[in-house]
């Protein structure tokens, strides 16, 4: 199966860079470009993209209303989009998780961990840089929405287990470092991960992560114990 990609910068030498990377796969295919938000969202209803490979800050409509577009769109084919971003841009990656992204990259990701993001994420699984992601939350959560008295819906639901896996993913870890933190097989984790986004009702791993915040279940700055 080739995995169909639009590519979304403001940058043509960045684009071509990205082109020349992902053409070169056999399973991977740029179907188009787009060089700001809006015209990325024509594209999606017109090209109908698998993975829409999304810059951030671009003249006229941002990479962050653009994904919001592109996911709520009840006449797409619900495309999955990974954004691009530099440190420098911190503050809008949590806007752009909370708005449907399926993940993040630097735009410095090493040629082959890009081509491997794309092709999780047109999985239908998420991309969250753990280091990256502790960094960003830990930063910019507090910015976020005040947290509710109430238990948000379906926590109670949750396992004991369960919510200290959540937690984890929460504070950047992954599946194998949870594994050893709880002292338990990834294949185990895994399942718990599995029924988090059953039970909460989550599209996946990221929105988890963002749940969990905004919901007051971690904390920024919160140590690892």
């Amino acid at each position: 199966m080739t995995v169909r990609v639009l590519l979304v910068d403001d940058q043509p030498l960045l684009r071509t860079g990205f082109k020349l990377i992902l053409e070169a796969e056999p399973d991977v295919a740029v179907v188009g470009e787009a060089g700001d938000g809006g015209h990325a969202v024509e594209l999606t209803r017109t090209l109908l993209p698998d993975v829409v490979l999304m810059d951030v800050r671009m003249p006229g409509m941002d990479g962050i209303e653009a994904t919001r577009r592109i996911v709520r769109d009840p006449s797409a084919h619900r495309p999955r989009v990974l954004v691009l971003t530099t440190f420098d841009l911190d503050e809008y990656i949590v806007e752009a998780l909370r708005g449907g992204a399926s993940g993040f990259l630097l735009k410095d990701v090493p040629p082959e961990e890009l081509v491997a993001a794309i092709r999780v994420v047109a999985k239908g699984e998420a991309i969250v840089a753990p280091s990256v992601t502790r960094r960003l939350l830990d930063r910019f959560a507090s910015r976020l929405p005040p947290v509710s008295d109430t238990p948000p819906p379906g926590v109670s639901h949750l396992t004991e287990r369960e919510r200290e896996v959540l937690r984890l993913m929460a504070r950047g870890l992954s599946n194998s470092e949870i594994a050893a933190q709880l002292v338990v097989s990834e294949t185990t984790v895994k399942t718990h991960v599995g029924n988090v986004l059953a039970k909460l009702d989550l599209r996946d791993r990221v929105q988890a992560v963002v749940f969990a915040y905004e919901n007051g279940l971690v904390h920024p700055g919160a140590g690892l114990t």
